[in-house]
């Protein structure tokens, strides 16, 4: 485990610590999510008290927790693998989540204490956290704006978007849409998350959506170009395809 390495950086001001941060949430979202079939395949129930980890390099590990006692960083939750074939995956995906957040902000909060945040910076600090969806919401699909976008997407099964290319969206296999739908459009994926990232809609971004799960994910993310987009009839996200994979 890299914890030493990863110990060894120290960000010392709001902004590094909210980068720190998003870089361990971006890495056991990961897990999670686009490398949930590595993440299941590694937490073998057989094995000793296993934590998973989160890096600000965006990567993730897991592994046995530190010996040293107290540990140089608060610890993730421990024995996340004893659970795995006792529960329904997603039910022990989301409860990894759940831990996963808290870790992330001890971690976070760690920080602010160590450096002498004052109150003013321990705010601004959970302002910024606040801001993102929790790896929870975005394993899950829990929250209100992703309830939108599957609601949406019932009417729009795999339809990848090209935003910034005005009434042009939507067009080749899935047809020209008018002004008014388009504006529509705009609406919805304005509130819209990733299913792998977390992250919000952007408007030069293309996107897609999973037939199965009905979550959205940017391309880039699931490895999907607009070009390869055009050649798929019903398309499936990686932890919808690992899960139909896995007996």
């Amino acid at each position: 485990m890299d914890a030493a390495g990863a110990a060894a950086y120290n960000p010392r001001t709001v902004e590094e610590v909210f980068r720190d941060y998003k870089g361990r949430r971006s890495g056991m979202i990961k897990a999670l999510t686009t490398d949930v079939e590595d993440f299941f395949r590694q937490c073998d129930p057989e094995k000793e008290n296993l934590c998973l980890y989160g890096f600000p390099s965006e990567q993730w590990e897991v592994n046995l927790p530190a010996e040293e006692v107290p540990p140089e960083l608060p610890e993730p939750a421990l024995g996340i693998n004893f659970a795995r074939d006792g529960m329904q995956e997603n039910d022990w995906l989301a409860l990894v989540a759940v831990h996963s957040d808290a870790w992330l902000l001890s971690v976070a909060f760690y920080f602010g204490a160590r450096f002498g945040f004052d109150k003013s910076d321990r705010k601004r600090l959970f302002n910024m956290i606040n801001d993102l969806p929790t790896i929870f919401e975005v394993v899950s699909g829990n929250t209100k704006k992703q309830t939108k976008m599957a609601n949406h997407s019932n009417n729009n099964k795999s339809k990848s978007n090209t935003k910034g290319q005005g009434s042009e969206s939507f067009q080749g296999k899935y047809g020209k849409v008018d002004e008014e739908e388009e504006d529509e459009e705009e609406d919805e994926h304005g509130d819209a998350l990733c299913g792998a990232c977390g992250e919000n809609y952007a408007s030069d971004e293309f996107w897609i959506c999973c037939d199965l799960c009905e979550r959205w994910f940017h391309g880039k993310c699931v490895k999907i170009t607009p070009a390869k987009a055009e050649h798929i009839k019903h398309y499936k996200c990686p932890s919808c395809s690992t899960k139909r994979a896995r007996p």
